[in-house]
């Protein structure tokens, strides 16, 4: 096993498309996204019904190595403060194979 971080990104379905950008320029290569998720945050209530697109979430679950989080985090924090969202970073172990 190899300790990494795992990060865990909640923003706006339009939004996603440039945090997945920003994930490709600092060499993550590999995450998981899930679209239409609800739930409530320091804007209110976001549902996922698919009434209104425009008002959707995407949750994105990555991870990267230690020493490339800094850099990683600080190119996604303008991104949060203008549109909102949430990033999580957390430790964790991946399973070598």
């Amino acid at each position: 096993m190899k300790a990494v971080k795992r990060l865990e990104i909640v923003v706006s379905s339009r939004q996603m498309v440039q945090v997945c950008r920003i994930l490709d320029q600092h060499g993550i290569r590999g995450y998981t996204l899930i679209r239409d998720v609800a739930g409530k945050g320091e804007r209110g209530m976001q549902f996922a019904d698919g009434l209104n697109a425009a008002f959707a979430n995407s949750y994105l679950l990555t991870t990267c190595e230690p020493e490339s989080l800094p850099a990683l985090v600080e190119a996604l924090r303008p991104l949060l403060t203008r549109h909102g969202g949430e990033c999580l970073v957390s430790d964790a172990m991946t399973v070598m194979h």
